[in-house]
């Protein structure tokens, strides 16, 4: 029986600033990490943007990148699965309903950015400067408005799978060890549903980074890069 290390990274806030290109000298470190590793990306970005933030080469040496939360699978240029789920009419109306009830005006559009087999829904908008965005999420730490539209929601359409990263582990040999690196892993976060699987299975390990830097330095300290 062959064991193997097997390195899945979530990229915005784990490999890059968010929405940001990975840092230079990080990007030669990982480069050669990845010579050496089997590393796989898993990322709610579509294949274009997850391009622009690694650039060809790196997303190029992973085994697999999970773009759209797994909806859309890609080994290099070759695409090895695409979800063809849509966001149903009356889903998107209801969720449009809850930003124009939403106490927080500002508005910037592109509140519906639509992926391969996922929706990515936005009250403040995807065009929204970093500024903007901190000024939502202070809105929201208050009142918790991202979790009661997503448990409304929930309750409406109980039949739409909301859970991020499910059918990435479905690809691995269950002899494989697991190490996920991310940085959103609290019970509400993007990362939490990969994170769970992966420890209820008893298929790896889990790494709660803060920032690019974070994981760098795990990488660095406890893998001898």
């Amino acid at each position: 029986m062959t064991v193997s290390n097997r390195f899945i990274f979530d990229v915005d806030g784990t490999l890059t600033p968010s929405r940001k290109k990975i840092d230079k000298e990080f990007a030669k470190f990982f480069f050669d990490f990845c010579k050496t590793n089997y590393v796989y990306f898993v990322t709610g970005s579509d294949r274009d943007k997850t391009v622009e933030q690694l650039g060809n080469t790196l997303y190029g040496m992973a085994e697999r990148v999970y773009n759209c939360s797994g909806c859309d699978v890609y080994e290099g240029n070759k695409n090895i699965h695409t979800s063809s789920w849509k966001l149903p009419e009356l889903a998107e109306q209801f969720l449009t309903q809850c930003m124009n009830e939403s106490e927080f005006v500002l508005r910037t559009g592109l509140h519906f950015e639509h992926r391969p087999g996922m929706c990515n829904f936005s009250v403040v908008g995807r065009n929204a400067t970093l500024g903007e965005r901190k000024l939502y999420v202070k809105h929201d730490v208050q009142i918790k408005e991202r979790n009661e539209i997503a448990k409304a929601f929930c309750t409406l359409f109980p039949d739409i799978d909301a859970k991020v990263g499910g059918e990435t582990l479905r690809d691995f040999d269950p002899n494989d060890i697991l190490h996920f690196f991310g940085d959103d892993m609290h019970t509400e976060g993007n990362d939490y549903p990969l994170k769970k699987e992966i420890i209820d299975k008893d298929l790896g390990f889990c790494y709660n980074v803060k920032d690019y830097k974070a994981t760098w330095k795990i990488l660095r300290d406890e893998f001898s890069i």
